[in-house]
């Protein structure tokens, strides 16, 4: 069992930065893939980022890499997002998750999910 807890949400300008923290609880989190999704209104969860168990493999949305960056640190359950360079169509919920695979973009393999935080972008 996993549980995770999304933090770092907030309000920002277009072109400003946020980090996005993942939390986790569990001891199966060290070797779960963890991702990030996220869900605008009006539209359907998407992926945006993914990073294996040891770190070594990461996978990016094409309308993310390069402003984008995910990491972890198992030492202390957790999992970042670093976003930068951000425009107001990155505004929606995110979200993170746990996988014992690496699927990193199908969403329905992912076993465990947290409550999501908020991230606005205006222009």
């Amino acid at each position: 069992q996993v549980q995770l807890v999304e933090s770092g949400g907030g309000l920002v300008q277009a072109g400003g930065s946020l980090r996005l923290s993942c939390a986790a609880s569990g001891r199966t989190f060290s070797s779960s893939t963890v991702g990030w999704f996220r869900q605008a209104p009006g539209k359907e969860r998407e992926f945006v980022a993914a990073i294996s168990w040891g770190g070594g493999a990461k996978d990016y949305a094409d309308s993310v890499k390069g402003r984008f960056t995910i990491s972890r640190d198992n030492a202390k359950n957790m999992v970042y997002l670093q976003m930068n360079s951000l425009k107001p169509e990155d505004t929606a919920v995110y979200y993170c998750a746990a996988d014992q695979e690496f699927r990193p973009r199908d969403q329905y393999s992912y076993d465990y999910w947290g409550q999501g935080t908020q991230v606005t972008v205006s222009s």
